[in-house]
């Protein structure tokens, strides 16, 4: 003797759930433009809107993803900076740490 299968049986609610989701997607936003085949405006515009440490307030350092008052303090204690990579070969900062935020941050060298 062979048993058939039962059917599947979804409630209603999960089936509301789904088609409101379904309803409710977004179609993809604006493509993004094609990024600019020159290096030195790439740079140019990253270095706009860095962070410099050479310069930046507590509260503007404070800002920085994983930074608190002590990481602070030994920024500004350490300046001025060549380069942003002193941070780490002074070791005013752990080189993770560093790597979650070079790019938030620049250099600028002090005018003499």
């Amino acid at each position: 003797m062979r048993i058939a299968p039962r059917p599947l049986r979804i409630p209603a609610a999960t089936l509301a759930v789904l088609a409101g989701m379904l309803l409710r997607a977004q179609p993809p936003g604006p493509q993004q433009p094609p990024p600019s085949s020159s290096a030195s405006t790439k740079s140019a515009q990253s270095h706009a809107s860095a962070l410099d440490i050479n310069s930046a307030t507590a509260q503007q350092l404070n800002s920085l993803p994983g930074f608190g008052p002590a990481y602070t303090r030994r920024v500004i204690a350490g300046r001025p900076y060549r380069s942003k990579n002193q941070l780490v070969t002074r070791g005013v900062i752990p080189r993770a740490e560093y790597e979650r935020i070079r790019g938030l941050i620049s250099a600028h060298r002090p005018a003499r």
